[in-house]
């Protein structure tokens, strides 16, 4: 969560948002960081009035980054333990676990068990009793992360991954601060931050697991337009 005073960026797990929070950080005067991979319920009271930002990307893409950090990692978060069955599971198996969590109350459980029970500032961010908001849900994961994280009283201001370069300036814009020259040319020519290591993310999905995303995450890919580019 990067707060200025004009609006309040917050950073949507694996979704572009450490290039934001360090563009942000260096080049908007004033802007401080609190806290890491905070939901909009944990903003300052004070600061509830300002306009909310953040950046989205395209599903079937969020899953892939997902696995492959955390499958590259000696220790992976909590969450891939379970889902993985502590990495005995593929890729095809760990996300049907992750699109299926709303549905199977044991597997919901365990997961939530597994992770914290308070919020940690680190990884995820994710206590174990927030899940309980994706229970009968029929969501996926990122799904109910994005409702999860900006779920209020007014719309955010949203930019897509695959486009914020080009999109963050006008959202700043919109928040009433004019992005400097600054950080017009950091946001254009910066290399991305926090970067997966994998091919191309349809490479990973067979056909019922595609299918399954696009029904579980219907929420996020409708609204912003995404598809599944074969």
């Amino acid at each position: 969560m990067i707060a200025t005073d004009r609006f309040v960026f917050l950073h949507l797990h694996k979704s572009g948002g450490t290039f934001v929070n360090e563009s942000l950080l260096r080049f908007v005067p004033g802007a401080r960081q609190l806290g890491y991979h905070l939901p909009r319920a944990m903003i300052p009271s004070e600061l509830r009035q300002l306009p909310v930002l953040g950046v989205v990307r395209n599903p079937w893409s969020y899953y892939v980054s997902w696995y492959a950090f955390q499958a590259a990692r000696p220790q992976p978060n909590p969450l891939f333990g379970v889902l993985s069955r502590n990495r005995e599971l593929g890729f095809t198996a760990t996300i049907r676990n992750m699109l299926e969590l709303g549905r199977d109350r044991e597997l919901l459980a365990a997961t939530a068990r597994a992770l914290p029970a308070q919020y940690t500032n680190r990884g995820l961010n994710l206590p174990g009793p927030a899940l309980a908001g994706i229970a009968g849900s029929g969501e996926g994961f990122y799904s109910f992360l994005f409702r999860y994280m900006f779920d209020g009283p007014v719309p955010p201001l949203i930019a897509r991954m695959e486009s914020v370069r080009g999109e963050l300036p006008a959202l700043l814009e919109q928040a009433g601060l004019e992005p400097g020259a600054g950080l017009r040319r950091h946001l254009a020519l910066a290399p991305p931050s926090n970067v997966s290591s994998h091919g191309a993310y349809t490479d990973y999905y067979d056909a019922g697991l595609a299918d399954l995303v696009a029904e579980r995450d219907a929420a996020v890919i409708e609204r912003f337009g995404y598809r599944y580019a074969a």
